[in-house]
């Protein structure tokens, strides 16, 4: 069992567990609750079924965007995503005050009693007791929040440093950008493949053109007909990640390469993702100057390389496994999109 075992009672968090009150502005608290999720050792898909458990609704997806923003996330999906972590109630609603904290700070000062946009009031009101204020207090305050905000920017600085130390140095647990060549986040990315000799064409679901395999396998078609599926990359390792399908029907399937069966050497999604299963796994190869994209993508369990079937162009033309070659219908191009 992960270090993400639900606590109990109002027991202090185990020691190094990530704490809330110390980020200083809502990018932080997101990088924090990366650390708490990277802490309790369980992945998406796993979190999502403790808060299932717990009559939370935590969908992976929504945690894979959430945690790859930087604005605050809603209360609800922190009360859950926390709980889920493992943290006992009290220590849940230190994260909620904090989150609190932090969307209080960002508000705009002063009240608004118009209904005008921002600013409509004070326009409205010239003679306020901040304009019969002398100068010099007003200078004086000004001067109090200059050194307010460089306080603040040096402790930044400090949480910073401490989310990295405590942020486990295993293979799981990958630096800023895990894939070289690919600025894809350490929490994941949202994404499209595609083939490098037709890059209108996506990895998307699709069929066996043989029949021989009855259920959805990876396939080119063209990228407006690729979502649903949306593709996520999740960093697993160094170069290595798991690729996951969100479908709105289907969930979550992680492409998970066929080792044998009728379907051998087929790339099928299937719901039961686990990050250390090594069919699951793979590894993106960056292929020719920095700046092209292009990437060869091997399944960790054999080392061998993704391509399209008989080196195919057309659509529907399945994704396989197959000796390293270099050849043209092995490279792939891999663009990053926003989240949903």
């Amino acid at each position: 069992m992960g270090r993400g075992a639900e606590s109990k009672g109002a027991q202090p968090p185990p020691p190094g567990t990530p704490q809330p009150d110390r980020p200083r502005s809502a990018e932080e608290y997101v990088a924090a609750l990366r650390a708490l999720r990277i802490w309790s050792g369980l992945s998406y898909r796993q979190l999502e079924g403790k808060a299932a458990a717990r009559g939370d609704t935590l969908a992976s997806s929504t945690m894979a965007t959430a945690l790859g923003r930087a604005t605050l996330p809603r209360e609800p999906f922190v009360a859950a995503f926390t709980r889920a972590c493992g943290l006992s109630e009290a220590e849940v609603q230190r994260w909620l005050d904090a989150r609190r904290r932090l969307a209080m700070a960002q508000q705009p000062p002063g009240p608004r009693t118009g209904l005008g946009p921002p600013g409509a009031d004070e326009r409205a009101a010239p003679d306020t007791a901040a304009d019969r204020e002398p100068r010099s207090t007003r200078r004086d305050r000004l001067m109090r929040l200059v050194a307010a905000a460089a306080i603040g920017a040096a402790a930044a600085l400090g949480v910073q440093t401490l989310l990295s130390a405590l942020s486990p140095a295993h293979p799981t647990s990958p630096g800023p950008h895990p894939v070289q060549g690919l600025a894809i986040l350490a929490v994941g990315s949202w994404a499209q493949i595609h083939p490098a000799r037709t890059p209108r064409l996506c990895v998307t679901e699709g069929r066996d053109r043989t029949h021989r395999y009855a259920t959805a396998v990876a396939a080119q078609y063209p990228c407006a007909q690729a979502v649903p599926p949306r593709t996520y990359i999740e960093p697993v390792g160094e170069n290595l990640v798991q690729i996951q399908w969100h479908h709105p029907k289907y969930g979550i399937g992680c492409l998970t390469l066929l080792r044998d069966g009728p379907g051998r050497d087929l790339i099928e999604p299937r719901d039961d993702c686990a990050e250390d299963d090594p069919a699951q796994q793979f590894r993106i190869e960056p292929i020719g100057p920095p700046a092209s994209a292009h990437f060869r993508l091997r399944p960790a369990a054999t080392g061998q390389c993704l391509s399209v079937r008989d080196q195919d162009t057309v659509e529907g033309a399945e994704i396989v496994q197959g000796r390293c070659s270099g050849a043209r219908d092995q490279e792939f191009l891999i663009t990053l999109t926003t989240p949903a």
